[in-house]
């Protein structure tokens, strides 16, 4: 049964969580019922003995920048078919 709540957050916040749901084709609420759920499932001692996932960081502090090195055509077809073998 589901049931309503009212919370706050930083506006910035709710902005990127949003985009970060919505990414993974979720809506916000089961977004933070599977957290919520996440944390009070399990015994922790404090919110320090949580494991953190990379993605909750990104989302609380921004997303992250991955800097790659352009690859050639040609390499990407070798590594495509060496990964088949």
């Amino acid at each position: 049964m589901d049931a309503k709540i009212t919370l706050s957050f930083d506006a910035k916040v709710i902005e990127r969580a949003k985009k970060y749901a919505e990414s993974q084709n979720i809506s916000l609420s089961r977004l933070m019922e599977m957290l919520l759920d996440k944390i009070t499932s399990k015994q922790y001692a404090s919110l320090e003995d949580f494991p953190i996932a990379d993605w909750v960081s990104q989302l609380s502090e921004g997303a992250p920048e991955y800097h790659t090195k352009p690859r050639k055509r040609s390499k990407m077809k070798d590594e495509y078919r060496n990964r088949k073998k």
